[in-house]
């Protein structure tokens, strides 16, 4: 399945920001200019999470970023702009993934957890309010599917690698939805490498054979 494209804010033949030169330290203006970015993109997943899509303003983004709606429109061109760059979750997989894979279940558990603990909020968790999003809602689950559930079945070997990689990324939202939406007290009050040690093989079983 196709990813479907998060970069509308620039014109149709841009390529990839590069980013920084490696090795390099940012200008004070980019820095500043990416902590804005970083801030706008915070405040709109935070509503997309508790509104739907057609309810939510640029004034509202505006008003919980601080800053102004015209900042926004400069980084992201429009409303259908920044919030295609919100239902991306490539950034968010490539963190979740950044483990061997023999580790990668623990690994996958203790990122999910330290994102709702860390953060208030874990970026994948964004897929449980698909449905309150309409057609953009079907951008939602078509990025989630392509850029975070066929990631890791890439990682995987043996067979049905698309099956375990959906049962193990259901166990993981499974436990995100229980500790930071349900709000969990048991959950909550235990360490993170305690629940790490007790759930992460449970994920592990669905990724190696």
């Amino acid at each position: 399945m196709s990813t479907v494209s998060t970069r509308p804010d620039t014109g149709p033949d841009a390529g990839p920001d590069p980013g920084p030169d490696p090795g390099t330290t940012p200008a004070p203006g980019r820095r500043d200019a990416e902590a804005t970015k970083a801030a706008i993109l915070k405040a709109a997943r935070h509503l997309l999470a508790r509104h739907a899509h057609a309810d939510i303003t640029l004034k509202d983004v505006a008003e919980r970023a601080g800053v102004s709606a015209p900042l926004i429109l400069k980084y992201f061109g429009n409303k259908d702009g920044l919030f295609a760059r919100v239902m991306s979750f490539d950034t968010d997989a490539a963190a979740l993934l950044d483990a061997p894979l023999d580790d990668l279940g623990r690994h996958m558990v203790r990122h999910v957890l330290e994102g709702q603990r860390d953060r208030g909020a874990d970026p994948l968790l964004r897929i449980v309010f698909a449905p309150l999003h309409g057609d953009h809602g079907d951008v939602l689950r078509a990025n989630f599917r392509a850029q975070v559930v066929d990631r890791v079945a890439a990682r995987l070997t043996g067979p049905d690698p698309g099956l375990r990689a959906e049962l193990a990324v259901a166990q993981l939202i499974g436990l995100g939805v229980m500790y930071g939406i349900a709000r969990g007290p048991r959950l909550r009050d235990s360490a993170i490498e305690d629940l790490a040690d007790r759930y992460g093989p449970a994920v592990q079983a669905q990724l190696t054979t």
